[in-house]
């Protein structure tokens, strides 16, 4: 993704409620803002190859 490892790392330990959007933090098991119970991983974005 980016140029600093320690970086990519902190994005992917965020974690996305499903309902409103929010971010949480890394151990939540519920939504910090509606209380939803559904979390997904942040989506890692894959390398871009420059030349295409």
């Amino acid at each position: 993704m980016g140029k600093f490892p320690i970086a990519d790392k902190a994005l992917a330990e965020i974690w996305i409620c499903k309902k409103c959007k929010a971010r949480n933090a890394r151990g939540a098991e519920r939504c910090r803002k509606c209380d939803y119970k559904s979390l997904r991983p942040k989506r890692a974005r894959k390398k871009e190859v420059k030349g295409k």
